[in-house]
């Protein structure tokens, strides 16, 4: 069996269903990207809820993320498989939280930021990654990643550079 066909078999199961972001995951090539991407659309559907319901459910999706990622990593024999996506979604969701408007550039700028935080991995992002394991780690870098990509946004909103 060829290394797709044990990623696509690993679809039968709901933790990996969510843990590769709906299949997002498999995606050949910036499968982080792809998720991320996936984020965005998730998005769309959820931007008009009120700011409490919206951050209630990122952190419900966070939560679920842990066992399921912590799951499928340990399915796939690996400690944080390329192909386990759901923490870009919920990172892209936290990074858009803050956008000032629905503007094509604000939501580019939002995925870009994550992106550059989630990719570079500077301070924060980077310890997380290296002394967080597990379910918790996997998540935990992408969610601060986020936090870092809404704080920059939130300042730069704030400065008035942000103002179209």
């Amino acid at each position: 069996m060829s290394r797709l066909q044990d990623k696509l078999s690993l679809l039968r199961t709901p933790w990996a269903w969510v843990a590769l972001g709906l299949g997002t995951g498999l995606a050949p090539v910036g499968p982080g990207t792809v998720g991320s991407l996936l984020g965005v659309l998730f998005w769309y559907g959820l931007q008009d809820l009120h700011w409490m319901a919206y951050l209630i459910l990122v952190l419900v999706l966070f939560l679920a993320g842990i066992p399921a990622c912590q799951r499928t990593a340990q399915a796939m024999q690996s400690d944080d498989p390329g192909s386990i996506v759901w923490d870009e979604v919920v990172g892209m969701l936290l990074a858009m939280t803050a956008l000032p408007s629905h503007d094509l550039v604000h939501i580019a700028l939002a995925f870009l930021l994550f992106r550059l935080f989630d990719i570079v991995k500077p301070g924060p992002v980077g310890w997380c990654d290296r002394h967080v394991h597990g379910g918790l780690g996997i998540m935990l870098d992408d969610v601060v990643a986020g936090a870092m990509a809404w704080c920059v946004i939130f300042l730069l909103n704030m400065g008035g550079w942000l103002a179209i």
